[in-house]
C-alpha cells in the first residue's frame, strides 16, 4: 500500500484548512461584532475575542495534525502516541462537525469534512501496528523446497 502518498496528501489537506477555519471564525467575529451580539448579556467584546479564539486554536490544532501526518510521509514511520492522538481526535471532531454541517450548511460541506476524515482515518490505518520506529518492510519467510 502506498502509505506515503496518503500522508503527505492529508498533511496538504489539513494546512489549506488550517487558515480556511481561521478565515470563518474571522468573518463571524466580524459579524458579532457588527451587530453587537451577545449571548445570556455576555459583553459582545468577549464574544468577539471568543470567536477569534476558537478561531486562532482550532488552526494551530488543525496544522498541529498536518504536522504528524506529514513527518509520518516523510520518515515513512507511523506516529508516535501523542500523534496518533491528536490524529485521532481530529477524525473524531471532523466526524462531529460533519454531522452538524450536513443539517446547518449543506451535503457539500458535509463531503468534504467526510472526506477528511477518510485521508486521516487512512493515514492512521496504513501505519498501524508493526510500523513502528525502525520496521521496515516486512521479510518474507524463505520458500520451502
Amino acid at each position: 500500500m502506498a502509505r506515503r502518498p496518503i500522508a503527505l496528501v492529508t498533511a496538504a489537506v489539513l494546512f489549506l484548512e488550517a487558515p480556511g477555519i481561521v478565515a470563518i471564525n474571522g468573518v463571524m467575529a466580524g459579524f458579532v461584532e457588527a451587530q453587537s451580539m451577545s449571548l445570556d448579556g455576555m459583553d459582545p467584546d468577549a464574544m468577539v475575542a471568543g470567536t477569534w479564539g476558537l478561531g486562532i486554536g482550532s488552526g494551530v490544532a488543525l496544522v498541529l495534525c498536518g504536522l504528524v501526518a506529514l513527518v509520518a510521509g516523510i520518515r515513512d514511520r507511523r506516529p508516535g502516541r501523542a500523534g496518533r492522538g491528536l490524529l485521532v481526535g481530529c477524525a473524531v471532531v471532523h466526524g462531529i462537525l460533519g454531522a452538524v454541517a450536513v443539517g446547518l450548511i449543506g451535503w457539500g460541506a458535509f463531503a468534504f469534512l467526510m472526506a477528511v476524515v477518510g485521508l486521516v482515518v487512512l493515514t492512521l490505518v496504513a501505519y498501524g501496528k508493526g510500523h513502528e520506529e525502525g520496521a521496515g518492510a516486512p521479510e518474507e519467510a524463505p520458500a520451502a523446497v
